[in-house]
């Protein structure tokens, strides 16, 4: 829709596309702990929404939708940051994890199984598989991440510094895009069958949970537990210049 100028009717996107931050909301919101309010969510997303129909321009050769569902995530994503929605001994825990992963993927040669991550954790199977339930919600990448060895370089801001750029283009042009790819590849199957189905099909957790075979809550620790190996992966490739 154009107003008599030519230009997209703001109204009317905000309007078409208010479902759309909602239905982003419910998705992200089936993977953080209970205390996130969905309704903060919304309201974040719909800051995002604005943001997207200001700046949105046919120049970026990309469809609204697309360009607004990244800005939706993104408004959401900061509203998460800024509330420190992760109690800080949970970030400290998943930490824990993904060091020992990076230890015993360099010392066994190959993804390290539940049970070994456990015993380098000097942990019991069940306590080391509810700290991954604690941990849901682990976000693939936080804006304090991937600083070079000086801590003098932001990974992010590298990488896309111009906000007046198209940011489909920029992500869909980067080394990251093809870095979290590889990651995902890497994946033990059922973890990568696991990411396929929620990223791609968007199947809700308990949707998952029927296909693998296993509980709603078994899909969570799965999920944090290949989200903590994909941070591992791409910390080491930042940090040895691959990236």
């Amino acid at each position: 829709m154009y107003t008599v100028k030519g230009k997209s009717d703001k109204n009317y996107l905000l309007t078409e596309h208010a479902p759309l931050v909602k239905r982003l909301a419910h998705h992200m919101k089936a993977k953080l702990p209970a205390s996130v309010d969905v309704d903060d969510l919304v309201q974040a997303g719909m800051i995002g929404l604005l943001d997207a129909i200001n700046r949105y321009e046919e120049e970026h050769g990309a469809q609204f939708e697309t360009y607004a569902v990244l800005r939706i995530r993104g408004a959401m994503l900061d509203e998460l940051r800024s509330s420190d929605w992760m109690p800080r001994g949970v970030r400290q825990n998943m930490r824990k994890i993904e060091v020992a992963m990076s230890t015993l993927q360099q010392r066994l040669g190959h993804a390290p199984t539940e049970s070994e991550v456990a015993k380098l954790l000097k942990l019991s199977l069940s306590e080391y598989q509810d700290m991954l339930t604690d941990g849901s919600g682990h976000q693939l990448v936080y804006y304090e991440d991937f600083h070079d060895s000086e801590g003098s370089d932001n990974f992010l801001e590298r990488h896309f510094v111009d906000e007046n750029g198209d940011p489909l283009k920029n992500l869909l042009d980067s080394d990251f895009r093809q870095a979290v790819i590889d990651a995902i590849d890497k994946l033990p199957e059922r973890e990568k069958l696991l990411m396929g189905l929620y990223y791609e099909q968007e199947l809700n957790l308990k949707e998952i949970g029927a296909v693998l075979g296993v509980s709603e809550s078994r899909v969570c620790q799965l999920h944090s537990q290949a989200v903590a190996r994909l941070r591992t992966s791409l910390r080491e490739q930042v940090w040895t210049g691959q990236l």
